[in-house]
């Protein structure tokens, strides 16, 4: 499915959840990888607040794209922010949403 670049550069973002490992398969407890690097995934919540709205989002980043000691609280940009759409069907039941993912997160506003 094809992704969409998000414009973030006139955005705030501050870390609203630290980065948790990304699993492929939670029953066996097995990591999600990058597909192309081979880094492990985790998910960081972030705020981002542009024109009077914010939003948190919860965006999938290659371990080594998220700075070490990421806390909540702490302002950082955004490197490479994508969103996708995606649709799954898992016991008969059709999902849908949205993910996002980023190449990285860096320190400072």
């Amino acid at each position: 499915m094809p992704s969409f670049k998000i414009d973030v550069s006139t955005a705030v973002v501050f870390v609203a959840t630290a980065p948790v490992p990304k699993l492929a398969n939670k029953q066996t407890g097995e990591r999600a990888m990058d597909r192309e690097t081979g880094a492990g995934l985790s998910t960081v919540g972030l705020l981002i607040s542009d024109e009077g709205e914010g939003n948190l989002y919860q965006v999938t980043i290659p371990e080594t794209g998220i700075p070490e000691g990421l806390a909540p609280g702490t302002p950082v940009r955004v490197v490479g922010l994508k969103a996708r759409d995606w649709e799954n069907e898992f016991n008969g039941q059709k999902r849908h949403g949205i993910s996002f993912r980023a190449v990285a997160v860096t320190a400072g506003a």
